[in-house]
């Protein structure tokens, strides 16, 4: 979904019809806050599902590392 210049320059129009000169500096400062405060919301949701996908796979890693080289087993030589 793309809006254009006319789209943009209509959409202007409308509003200022709609709510006055006097109005639309505010209404704008609200509807900047508000797609500012959305834009946070989501960015911080995303953020925390991300670090829960992360979190089996850390898990994992340190499961690993943590494996002592005793308990590891050599099977090349496995014949001798």
């Amino acid at each position: 979904m793309n809006i254009g210049g006319m789209e943009w320059i209509l959409i202007f129009i409308v509003a200022l019809i709609l709510f006055g000169p006097k109005k639309l500096p505010e209404l704008g400062r609200a509807v900047g806050k508000s797609i500012r405060e959305f834009k946070n919301a989501t960015s911080g949701i995303l953020s925390d599902d991300e670090e829960k996908r992360q979190e089996p796979a850390r898990a994992a890693q340190s499961e690993v590392k943590k494996e002592p080289p005793a308990a590891q087993t050599n099977l090349t030589n496995k014949d001798a």
